[in-house]
């Protein structure tokens, strides 16, 4: 049974991650399907644009602690979007954590409802966010990136916008991607497909300089005692033992 639902409008596909047991937890499956159902996206000419979005309360927990992908599938699924000569949407209605922001950062437009949190919630269990980074710091400011990667606090989605997460925020999603998505549908594909590699150009330099130190990086730290000790800690819904 895959774990992303699908349908179709006016040249516009719906991927919508559907693992609501797991709040759409990156595990090796969806990981695995995801990029299936984007394979599939890339191979039809018919299609302008795929829209990314999630059932249930949760666009994503981030990485599955219990079943979590290999980091070089993570960094597949990621370039995969960056590189699909289509744009890529996410609609985002609920909360995005860790691994679950790498996607919403490779997508080339996000809208996310007033009701959505963020967090980078990586330090907190032990280990950096490295893999998402090919994506995040690129199309990020810095300064306000420090913050949050540092202290992985929730914040709201008009600060995922000045961050550069976000394109737009607005009480009713649906109604804030409506022009966007007619745009599109008004645009040539050849079009489409050559301003999307203006835009990536330098996230895919990112991809092409850092994945593998960073792939590395998220291995050795996965691997560790403390995120051993983190990631108990929060399976137990106690603090770890590092806190003060």
């Amino acid at each position: 049974m895959t774990s992303i639902s699908r349908t179709r409008a006016r040249g516009v596909e719906t991927l919508s991650l559907d693992a609501t047991d797991t709040r759409n937890a990156l595990s090796a499956a969806l990981v695995a399907d995801l990029a299936a159902a984007l394979t599939d996206c890339g191979k039809d000419p018919d299609l302008r644009a795929v829209v990314l979005t999630h059932t249930g309360s949760t666009f994503s927990a981030g990485a599955d602690l219990r079943d979590p992908p290999h980091p070089d599938a993570l960094v597949g699924l990621l370039r995969q979007i960056v590189e699909l000569p289509r744009p890529v949407v996410a609609r985002v209605t609920g909360h995005v954590r860790a691994g679950g922001l790498g996607l919403l950062a490779a997508c080339d437009i996000a809208a996310a409802s007033t009701t959505a949190t963020f967090a980078f919630t990586e330090v907190r269990i032990g280990v950096a966010p490295a893999v998402i980074s090919l994506p995040v710091i690129p199309r990020t400011d810095p300064r306000a990136l420090a913050r949050h990667y540092l202290t992985g606090e929730r914040f709201d989605p008009a600060q995922a916008v000045r961050l550069g997460l976000l394109t737009t925020a607005a009480d009713d999603v649906d109604e804030a991607l409506a022009p966007i998505l007619d745009g599109l549908r008004r645009s040539s594909p050849q079009a489409l497909a050559e301003t999307k590699r203006l835009l990536t150009a330098r996230v895919l330099e990112t991809f092409d300089r850092d994945a593998a130190d960073l792939t590395a990086l998220s291995a050795r730290l996965f691997a560790s005692d403390q995120a051993r000790e983190g990631m108990t800690a929060f399976l137990e819904r106690r603090d770890a033992a590092w806190v003060v």
